[in-house]
């Protein structure tokens, strides 16, 4: 038989994890530490499911830690929906970078560039776009940890983005076109 003490457990996410049961004064004291902050999931008996914790009796305790992060339509997109044309603008540039290199040799110019001679530029391109959109979000108030490390794989850090500020995955969909697109070209 459960005791009124494991009925009031409170359950947490962080990092894609269920972490609990820990007692209402145990939750105040993540909440204070910045472990538990505005948009983290929670959980006790009577919850008909996993609630942000600022729709909970805890949102009171969030005040300390200053406004909640920007979230869905208050965050700024435009490095993002950059990011989602990389692949593109990254062989437009490769082909920049081979008309200089080669200069009036036109059929070199594109053998060079169907050969992926500077393949680096779009790599670059992509990993700086998502390292710059990466800061910017942290300065939004965002908990990037989830994918902070994400920006060498972008396909998987516009996942997680998108996940994590509850957008749909339309960038992440212009990403991969582009990217098919690219190989084809």
């Amino acid at each position: 038989m459960e005791t009124e003490q494991q009925r009031n457990l409170w359950y947490y996410e962080h990092s894609g994890e269920r972490k609990g049961g820990v007692s209402e004064s145990d939750m105040v004291e993540l909440i204070k530490s910045g472990d538990v902050r505005h948009g983290t999931a929670v959980w006790r008996q009577g919850l008909p499911d996993w609630t942000k914790i600022e729709a909970t009796d805890l949102a009171s305790h969030l005040d300390h830690q200053g406004p909640p992060p920007l979230t869905g339509d208050h965050v700024n997109n435009t490095v993002v929906w950059i990011l989602a044309f990389a692949p593109l603008i990254g062989l437009f540039l490769e082909g920049i970078v081979a008309g200089m290199v080669y200069g009036s040799n036109q059929y070199q110019a594109e053998r060079a560039v169907s050969n992926a001679e500077f393949w680096y530029i779009t790599l670059l391109l992509n990993v700086g776009l998502s390292y710059l959109d990466e800061k910017k979000l942290e300065k939004a108030g965002t908990d990037t940890e989830s994918f902070k490390g994400m920006v060498f794989l972008v396909p998987v850090y516009l996942y997680q983005r998108a996940k994590a500020l509850n957008h749909n995955m339309a960038y992440l969909g212009v990403w991969t076109a582009c990217f098919v697109l690219m190989l084809f070209v």
